[in-house]
């Protein structure tokens, strides 16, 4: 029967000894049923699809359950770095949803407010890759649709054609009541000299009326402090990610969202931010909450004016190849947006993308530079050349589109810290 409550244990007891289960990313991950299928026993092979775990679930010692992981966080570093069974999927994010539609794990999860007088439960801060695979599998009676209610989670409004971010209780398999605090991140330090400077280049070369992409990090977030501040307004949000930056544009009252595509909304995919920000998205109208496909793709992006994307970057060769996800051999993070923002934006009427990064990093105790002659063993290209427009460092501004391969070694070397310049010059 559709629509039931149930408790975690009955909840998990509907996962085989042998199955596939698929949830979403931090605010969209289900604690309370993903520590309770820690309590199984009987595991044989199963395979959770997530990414960004948010806890050292005790499954993750199960010899019988391993994580395919979309983006890693310190817990899926960890996890594997300790041996766990977690591996990682090369696949930007709407690619995750198109690898959930058409693979279709029989066990679906999310993260819901729980059902309101009319039995609608939002998804909150969490639409992303897993809102269509989860609506789908609630209407295939083959799979099983799992909600987890948390009455922490907001309402956060969608759009109506895209089905308004929501399910009806009636629509799922089964529903368990869950209440724990959503995954804040942790105030962050001051930024450091290096990326206050890289913030203030970049703000201004941000257009008028720009429509904003923030990623995640001191640098977008301290950029969208100082146009919180600065005198110019007017500018639109459609990003990936709501950050506590966003919501300080808003409150500074300089977002007004005219824009071709979901003109007067603020439009993104999730949020992740402070408790403050879950507050405040809270029923609040300005916002609207869509899957990762209706954000993030091109057909999309280039529908967008003045379109200007704000992501970070671990490494860049002298050729312009962009590495952003690993590095070293080793699993950092994910493709996630990355090249679809980078590209999108480049290519939007009037756009900018910008890749931000200090000039140097200290890894193992060693000063190194993050321009290098060519990407080393291990790295992974996240963002290739072509799609590359301008980078910033602490030491300048360099707009690679339209330069050629002779010209780019020479301006990304003046990008790079003096201490490093001779040694990246050709002999």
């Amino acid at each position: 029967m559709k629509g039931r409550e149930i408790d975690l244990g009955a909840a998990v007891d509907l996962v085989g000894p042998r199955d596939t289960i698929l949830c979403g990313f931090v605010g969209g991950q289900p604690t309370g049923f993903l520590e309770a299928l820690g309590t199984r026993t009987d595991l044989e092979d199963v395979v959770v699809f997530t990414g960004l775990l948010v806890r050292p679930y005790a499954f993750l010692q199960r010899a019988g359950v391993r994580v395919v992981s979309g983006f890693f966080g310190p817990i899926d570093r960890m996890a594997r770095a300790a041996g766990g069974r977690v591996s990682y999927l090369p696949a930007d994010f709407i690619g995750l949803e198109r690898i959930a539609l058409r693979t279709k794990p029989r066990v679906v999860l999310a993260v819901t407010s729980p059902p309101d007088r009319d039995g609608w439960m939002s998804f909150g801060v969490h639409a992303a890759a897993s809102y269509r695979p989860f609506v789908e599998a609630a209407r295939d009676p083959e799979r099983v649709a799992i909600a987890e209610a948390n009455p922490h989670m907001p309402r956060v409004g969608g759009m109506s054609e895209l089905g308004d971010n929501r399910v009806h209780v009636s629509e799922v398999d089964a529903w368990v009541t869950h209440e724990a605090e959503l995954v804040a991140l942790p105030e962050s330090p001051p930024p450091s000299p290096e990326e206050l400077a890289i913030a203030r280049r970049v703000t201004e070369l941000i257009p008028p009326d720009a429509i904003l992409q923030f990623g995640i990090g001191a640098i977008p977030d301290e950029i969208a402090r100082l146009l919180a501040d600065g005198p110019r307004g007017g500018f639109g949000i459609h990003t990936e990610m709501i950050s506590d930056g966003v919501m300080r544009l808003h409150e500074a009252g300089k977002i007004t969202n005219r824009k071709p595509l979901h003109d007067g909304y603020t439009v993104a995919t999730f949020a992740l931010g402070s408790a403050q920000l879950y507050r405040w998205l809270d029923g609040n109208p300005s916002v609207r909450m869509l899957p990762v496909t209706d954000v993030n793709a091109p057909w999309v992006l280039h529908r967008l004016p003045r379109l200007t994307s704000i992501n970070g970057a671990l490494a860049i060769d002298l050729a312009g190849q962009v590495a952003a996800d690993a590095i070293g051999g080793r699993q950092y993070s994910g493709t996630g947006g990355h090249e679809l923002f980078v590209a999108g934006a480049a290519s939007a009427p009037e756009g900018r993308s910008f890749l931000c990064l200090k000039s140097t990093a200290t890894v193992g105790g060693t000063r190194v530079s993050t321009i290098v002659p060519a990407l080393g063993e291990g790295a992974r290209v996240t963002t290739p050349r072509h799609h590359v427009q301008y980078v910033v460092t602490e030491h300048g501004a360099v707009d690679l589109s339209g330069l050629t391969d002779a010209e780019r070694p020479g301006a990304l070397v003046e990008l790079a810290h003096p201490d490093f310049r001779a040694t990246l010059r050709p002999a």
